[in-house]
């Protein structure tokens, strides 16, 4: 029984140690332990194999009823990605992402049996099939393309590979997702000119950051004039309020963006900031133009006031709910992380937690951003 109660002491000083080691690598600026951790564990928690060289990101939170979304594939590869410049991914984990996303790749539409590179947004089993729905969701596929752009850079031995699906997939978002009047992306192949939501913009799809090196690939100017666009009608509602709060969907012109009303597209908060506006502080961060700038300074000013950060807020900064989601909390402590001309401590506070919080196994959405966030800018 000694040996056992010595045993058992000699752990516990181990993980405390291992705790107090991992606390000052944080508050020391080298989260680089936490990050592996993190990452690996959220690779363990999400990440299904289909076949032996195709894997997929489980959205559903059940590894018995997995769902599959482009969102997620995105989201997958490009932490792979990250993950592969840093020596904890290969080169054959990212690929088995890749090639499940070319498996399900969208069809061209108007009765054609040709693909395009779009991937289809949701594939789940049912009544033992593998299903898929054919429609695209433009996010999955900007952080599809984006993430192949890194990857040639972590992996160049398969470059050329990659950079040519980038190119027919970014030829293809500005092909079947781009709306040719507003110049802005769609949210799908589904808002076509004939459809009521052709001038509907997600605001987490202001991605300038992504749109800079998809021009800087493709030299195909319109990337730039997407991201001249879409700034301009984030900014625009930005202003509309003085919290400087976005929703989730805006209508769309040439000229001004409105936000839309509750359940005219996904649910009762899509006027509000909610689940898809809540990445637009990450999808900003890093780009160094000015509008970009303007509409984070906002964010972080509005939610750094507040004692914590909850679940979903109106437009006028009323609080939906009274719970707290990482989906809301991580991309602004990122954001606030970014910002070296301010000092936002109590979302700097909220990014400490991020580093030693255990990632949640069970919210799929919440976990992925957690990891996002503290994974960073692929380099």
């Amino acid at each position: 029984m000694k040996q056992y109660g010595k045993r058992v002491w000699i752990v516990t000083v181990l993980v405390t140690m291992l705790y107090v080691v991992t606390m000052l690598l944080v508050r020391s600026g080298s989260p680089s332990a936490s990050q592996r951790v993190m990452y690996e564990q959220w690779r363990s928690d999400y990440i299904m194999q289909e076949s032996d060289h195709r894997a997929y990101v489980n959205t559903s939170n059940d590894r018995k009823n997995p769902i599959a979304l482009s969102e997620g594939q995105g989201y997958g590869m490009y932490l792979t990605a990250a993950a592969g410049a840093k020596g904890w991914a290969r080169q054959q984990d990212f690929d088995d992402l890749l090639n499940y996303y070319l498996q399900y790749r969208a069809d061209a539409g108007n009765g054609s049996a040709s693909e395009t590179y779009l991937m289809k947004w949701r594939q789940h089993s049912k009544g033992g099939a593998w299903i898929s729905e054919d429609s695209s969701a433009t996010d999955g596929d900007l952080y599809i393309a984006y993430s192949l752009l890194q990857a040639s850079k972590v992996w160049p031995g398969r470059s050329a590979y990659y950079l040519k699906i980038e190119g027919r997939l970014a030829a293809d978002i500005l092909t079947y997702e781009y709306n040719d009047t507003t110049h802005t992306l769609t949210v799908g192949d589904w808002a076509t000119k004939q459809s009521k939501y052709y001038n509907l913009m997600r605001t987490s799809d202001v991605m300038p950051s992504f749109f800079a090196a998809l021009y800087e690939s493709t030299h195909d100017q319109r990337w730039l004039t997407v991201s001249d666009s879409m700034l301009d009608r984030l900014v625009d509602l930005s202003d509309e309020h003085k919290t400087g709060l976005v929703p989730d969907f805006a209508w769309v012109t040439a000229s001004g963006a409105t936000a839309v009303q509750a359940n005219a597209i996904a649910s009762q908060q899509d006027g509000d900031y909610s689940s898809n506006a809540c990445r637009v502080p990450m999808m900003l961060a890093l780009s160094d133009d000015s509008r970009a700038r303007q509409v984070v300074a906002g964010l972080l000013k509005f939610f750094n006031g507040r004692s914590a950060v909850t679940a979903g807020y109106s437009l006028a900064g009323k609080q939906l709910n009274d719970y707290q989601l990482n989906s809301f909390t991580a991309p602004l402590a990122y954001a606030a992380k970014q910002d070296r001309r301010h000092r936002y401590d109590r979302l700097l506070n909220d990014w400490q937690k991020l580093l030693v919080e255990p990632l949640q196994a069970d919210k799929y959405y919440d976990a992925t951003l957690t990891v996002m966030a503290v994974m960073g800018k692929v380099d």
